[in-house]
């Protein structure tokens, strides 16, 4: 395998860090989008990644604006400026890889993937993974911050442990997003998978995106795993199932 560090530029005019991964003998290549807040770091994202390539899928990950090892402030970005970031990864990719063939999505990475699928021509499967049918559904992780957002333009919050600048463009632009006509459009596979367990994206998130979505289409029950697959056995088991999945659309 070969793996090196990558930098692209993103939507906002930052150097966004990647990691990508290359198996000796390629047949297609992945994109990754990450979770909100995280990074390309996290363990499930390696573990997936290191299954793709085991199956001779390439992986590119990456940090979104602001987050991890890329430029930029968080506090600036927002769901558009993610998909933005998703679409500069997709060039970048074509020169290295002549894909992305096969997108993934980590909760709200899941809803960046949908929502910018119908602009990669090259794009024929899709993955969620612990993903909202609706990108609003980040906010209830600050919504008792949301009058002050509203009434100073920005507040300092918890996520996750650490600490975020949350500003009123970023509410409004997860307000503003209509997620179902994308869903329903949706031209390349679906694989969507959630774990029944899951307290931070509920699993009738899964049941809309299954719903509305055409076929082909297909979901797997992460059964017993947490949002973010800390588990390696689950996250190794996603990484298993999405490498098989794949094969007849790759």
């Amino acid at each position: 395998m070969n793996s090196k560090k990558v930098t692209f530029r993103g939507a906002l005019g930052e150097t966004l860090a990647g990691r990508l991964d290359l198996p000796d003998n390629m047949k297609a290549s992945a994109l990754f989008a990450h979770c909100f807040t995280c990074s390309k770091s996290l363990k499930v994202v390696g573990n997936i990644a290191k299954e793709l390539v085991a199956s001779n899928i390439g992986v590119l990950r990456f940090d979104f604006t602001g987050l991890g090892q890329s430029e930029g402030e968080f506090a600036n970005t927002n769901f558009s400026s993610n998909v933005d970031d998703l679409l500069a990864a997709v060039d970048f990719m074509k020169e290295e890889t002549g894909g992305p063939h096969l997108l993934i999505g980590h909760s709200l990475g899941g809803a960046a993937v949908i929502q910018s699928a119908h602009q990669i021509p090259s794009a024929k499967a899709v993955v969620t993974i612990g993903s909202p049918s609706d990108p609003g559904h980040v906010i209830k992780h600050f919504e008792t911050h949301l009058d002050a957002i509203e009434e100073k333009g920005e507040a300092e919050v918890t996520l996750a442990g650490r600490k975020f600048t949350i500003k009123k463009q970023l509410v409004d632009d997860l307000n503003a997003v209509r997620m179902d006509r994308c869903i329903r459009d949706l031209e390349p596979a679906l694989l969507v998978m959630h774990s029944p367990m899951d307290d931070t994206v509920g699993i009738e998130n899964a049941a809309h995106i299954y719903k509305l979505a055409r076929h082909p289409k297909s979901f797997v029950s992460l059964d017993k795993a947490d949002h973010l697959l800390r588990d390696d056995n689950h996250s190794r088991y996603a990484g298993a199932m999405i490498a098989t999945w794949s094969q007849l659309y790759l």
